[in-house]
């Protein structure tokens, strides 16, 4: 699926089943809680913190979460561009070619990344 097809099929469903868009402030404030859960499992599978023994997420160390997390922060962003007008093929298209012009050494000359 390429991400128009992607902004196409939420914005059918949202047509379908979802009546309308939330705000965008809504939308907004829907994202960071997604991005909030993603972290969440981010921070037990791969940080320090550890999963509650209570939490079913631990049994495959949050995989499947982790898929499902990553997957509602995407479907939110693509409502915003849907209601905002962005197309997000084009968007990201721009942000490659900016970071490409702005940052085509900078990685590469960084001590830091370096193994």
């Amino acid at each position: 699926m390429t991400i128009k097809e992607a902004q196409e099929k939420v914005d059918k469903w949202i047509r379908e089943y979802g009546v309308r868009y939330f705000s965008e402030l809504t939308n907004m404030a829907v994202l960071t809680e997604e991005v909030g859960e993603l972290a969440r499992i981010i921070a037990r599978r791969y940080g320090e913190q550890s999963w509650k023994a209570t939490d079913p997420r631990a049994e495959d160390n949050g995989q499947k979460a982790l898929k499902e997390e990553m997957a509602d922060v995407l479907w939110v962003l693509i409502c915003l561009a849907n209601q905002t007008g962005v197309d997000l093929t084009e968007a990201l298209k721009q942000s490659i070619e900016k970071k490409t012009n702005r940052d085509k050494t900078r990685h590469i000359n960084n001590p830091k990344l370096t193994p």
